[in-house]
């Protein structure tokens, strides 16, 4: 297994998790404990669970830590698009937000297929 910091995968989903930071930076303060909690939390676990599936022993293990990421990565579309409904993000930000997700998820989908096509060579 590769390391996580050979991975371009894992290097986008850092970058997305820091344009989320800064996005939640301009948001109020009541939602810290809410939206911006949960919208951060999910940034995280995209990057966080592509690290954790790079060091596993298996590739069985490591694509179900990147279907976990898959999920995240949704998770945080999801809550752009709840902070665009209630006027916190605006659609630009939100489209942002789409357009870094939709590029993470192609990419872990082409990791999860390259990973699954090794394994049945096997």
């Amino acid at each position: 297994m590769k390391s996580h910091h050979d991975l371009k995968v894992w290097h986008a989903s850092i970058q997305l998790a820091i344009s989320v930071y800064g996005l939640t930076r301009k948001f109020p303060d009541e939602e810290r404990y809410g939206l911006t909690s949960q919208i951060r939390r999910a940034a995280i676990s995209i990057a966080s669970n592509i690290a954790e599936g790079s060091a596993r022993q298996g590739t069985k293990e490591f694509i179900h830590c990147l279907y976990i990421a898959v999920g995240s990565a949704n998770e945080l579309d999801t809550h752009a698009e709840i902070g665009k409904g209630v006027g916190i993000i605006t659609s630009a930000e939100a489209d942002l937000v789409r357009q870094d997700m939709e590029e993470v998820l192609k990419m872990l989908h082409g990791l999860i297929r390259s990973l699954k096509s090794k394994a049945a060579r096997r």
